[in-house]
């Protein structure tokens, strides 16, 4: 009996079935993101239960526990599969092969959860990209973070709306 109480509180903090909001570098209730990604709108919707919908993702496969495997994407007329790993609840990697290269994408995380870094290997070739400078909303998620890109530094920003 005491063993299904103290399950009973982390059952219950289980909101969706769905974890593309963490795919998505957030958490709770989450609606839209809207952010822009090299000069273009980048919008995702998120259903009650979790699933997401963006531009250009089909064949979506999950695991039993909801957590996103793989899915087609279609980026500038190409189509690839991306597949992810996990590792408690949080992307460790992703990898696809576009135009005949294999490239995968590993992240480290800070203290709150969000990415420190991401570190992409385009078959051999690699870049680092550090993030610094985080700002987060009423809820926790991050709403501008700062990185350095090929030598540009740049900030990032984003606006999430809540089913709360």
């Amino acid at each position: 009996m005491m063993i299904a109480m103290l399950a009973l509180p982390f059952a219950m903090q289980a909101q969706t079935k769905f974890h593309d909001a963490e795919l998505s570098e957030a958490q709770g209730a989450v609606k839209k993101i809207s952010q822009d990604m090299m000069g273009r709108q980048q919008v995702t919707t998120f259903s009650e239960d979790g699933k997401m919908q963006r531009e250009g993702m089909t064949d979506a496969k999950y695991d039993a526990e909801g957590y996103l495997q793989s899915a087609k994407m279609s980026m500038r007329g190409q189509e690839t599969t991306v597949t992810y790993k996990w590792k408690d609840g949080k992307v460790v990697s992703q990898s696809m092969n576009m135009m005949g290269n294999d490239i995968t994408t590993t992240y480290t995380y800070n203290d709150k959860g969000a990415i420190a870094s991401q570190s992409m290997n385009f078959g051999g070739q690699e870049m680092v990209m550090q993030y610094t400078d985080y700002k987060y909303d009423a809820k926790g998620n991050w709403i501008s973070r700062k990185t350095n890109m090929m030598g540009q530094d740049m900030e990032q920003t984003r606006t999430i709306e809540y089913y709360e």
